[in-house]
């Protein structure tokens, strides 16, 4: 698999996801970006509507205020799950979409 690209490190810097790219690029991406782009289904799902100005707030999203990682583990050698402080678990992030994200930071 010559010439793939793939993170070299990632590491948490001020608000955000720092990623060392196979082909020496370095990206960062804010925690807000990556949480508001949750590739899970039901993410994808809630983001196809149309925005709800009275959507009420749960309990656990006002106690965790702004997005932040608890965890973060990789799933095989193609993407990375990532545990947010509200609670949510399911979103995998493909590598291609991290790299993808961390360009539009810029």
């Amino acid at each position: 698999m010559a010439g793939e690209l793939k993170p070299l490190s990632l590491k948490r810097v001020g608000d955000g996801l720092q990623v060392q790219w196979s082909d020496g690029v370095t990206t960062v991406t804010p925690w807000r970006t990556l949480r508001k782009n949750c590739p899970c289904a039901s993410c994808t799902e809630e983001r196809a509507k149309p925005p709800d100005p009275f959507r009420v707030l749960s309990p656990q999203e006002v106690a965790a205020g702004a997005p932040q990682p608890v965890a973060m583990q990789p799933v095989g050698h193609y993407a990375y799950k990532i545990t947010w402080n509200d609670g949510h678990d399911t979103g995998i992030y493909p590598v291609e979409r991290l790299r993808q994200l961390g360009e539009e930071s810029k």
